[in-house]
């Protein structure tokens, strides 16, 4: 049974601005992540395994 190829929808007019313009402040305001604690343990784990 073949199933049928829907249509995407396409934003348009002030939502695709709204859209974009979200998009656009959600991009600017991301964060950094800090992983120093994860390095510490990865790096205790291998020195343990002598790996490093």
């Amino acid at each position: 049974m073949a199933l049928e190829i829907k249509a995407i929808p396409t934003l348009r007019g002030k939502e695709a601005e709204r859209f974009v313009k979200e998009a656009d402040k959600a991009y600017r305001n991301k964060g950094k992540t800090d992983f120093t604690k994860q390095v510490k343990i990865a790096r205790a784990i291998l020195k343990k395994a002598k790996m490093l």
